[in-house]
């Protein structure tokens, strides 16, 4: 949402140009269009190895750790288990992870990666859409920046009030 003018400094409140709310001044509408044109870039790369973007990602946060469990993970990915599972289910029978019982605690499931699903990986599908950001020596900065922006948002959640 906009900055509100009351509320914020005339220097971090959004231009107007007079016509009030205009979308090209929402910050979060830039995130949200941004995150729809990553998805569109994305979707050839990873359509041509069997991949929605969802499944490369969790595969790419297993790259980083064997044996997550199915919550561990659904926190690194920002997806509740009931999302993912299906997604781990479909990378599964598709030979590129494994799932298991914890044998500790069935409650808990682990997951890895199959040499088939590291092998997928070491082929780097996402470094083509290097170029296609366009950020250069910015791309850390902006990276770093974005992390920071999600970690804020979600410490400022607000619950609403039972009434």
């Amino acid at each position: 949402m906009p900055a509100s003018k009351a509320k914020q400094p005339a220097s971090n409140s959004p231009k107007t140009d007079g016509d009030g709310r205009k979308l090209s001044n929402f910050l979060c509408f830039a995130v949200y269009s941004a995150n729809l044109a990553f998805g569109r870039a994305y979707k050839p790369v990873l359509d041509a190895i069997g991949l929605t973007y969802t499944q490369y990602i969790a595969m790419v946060a297993l790259s980083e750790e064997d044996e997550q469990t199915v919550s561990t993970l659904g926190e690194k990915l920002f997806l509740e288990s009931n999302t993912l599972t299906p997604i781990l289910k479909k990378l599964e029978s598709s030979g590129f992870i494994t799932r298991h019982r914890d044998p500790a605690d069935e409650r808990q499931v682990r997951v890895s990666l199959t040499p088939a699903g590291r092998d997928l990986l070491e082929t780097d599908p996402s470094s083509v859409l290097i170029d296609a950001v366009g950020l250069g020596d910015d791309f850390p900065v902006v990276q770093k920046s974005v992390t920071r922006l999600r970690d804020n948002l979600l410490r400022a959640q607000v619950k609403p009030e039972k009434s």
